[in-house]
């Protein structure tokens, strides 16, 4: 549970940070012959500030409450 939490805690901020991401796909266009077109469209995801911050609350949670030991006998 630490590693998610700790995991959790990266992205949350890495979201609040960048505010989102971008990733590109290729289309294909035309194909006449041999010769083809291609375009490349730019695609952002955009990630609201709330989710940054549930993130990190959720991640603390995971870590500081982490630490009980459960004894199995």
């Amino acid at each position: 549970m630490r590693i998610i939490g700790i995991a959790l805690i990266i992205i949350g901020v890495l979201a609040l940070v960048y505010g989102g991401f971008t990733y590109f796909s290729v289309d294909k266009v035309a194909e006449v012959g041999p010769v083809q077109v291609n375009a490349e469209r730019s695609h952002t995801v955009w990630i609201p500030p709330v989710l940054g911050i549930i993130g990190i609350a959720l991640g603390a949670i995971m870590v500081l409450g982490g630490r009980r030991t459960v004894v199995v006998e």
